[in-house]
C-alpha cells in the first residue's frame, strides 16, 4: 500500500478536522506508547521461547547421554 504526498495530505487534513489540533498530538503520543508496548512485548515472548529452545536442547543432550550410558 503506496501513499503518495497528496494521500498523506488528505490523510493529516481529515485527522485534523475529526480530532482537533489539540487532541492530535495526545493521540500521537498515545499510539507511540502503545506501539513501544507491543514491541516490548513481542521481544519478551522472543525471549520465553528462545529459552524454552535453550531448555528442550539440554533435555535433548541429557536423554542422548544417558542412552549412550545406557547402551554400554
Amino acid at each position: 500500500m503506496n501513499l503518495g504526498m497528496g494521500q498523506i495530505a488528505l490523510l493529516i487534513v481529515l485527522a485534523l478536522v475529526l480530532f482537533g489540533p489539540k487532541r492530535l498530538p495526545e493521540m500521537g503520543s498515545a499510539a507511540g506508547k502503545a506501539i513501544r508496548e507491543f514491541k516490548a512485548a513481542l521481544n519478551s515472548v522472543d525471549v520465553k521461547k528462545s529459552d524454552i529452545d535453550g531448555e528442550k536442547a539440554e533435555v535433548s543432550k541429557a536423554a542422548a547421554s544417558e542412552g549412550d550410558d545406557g547402551a554400554k
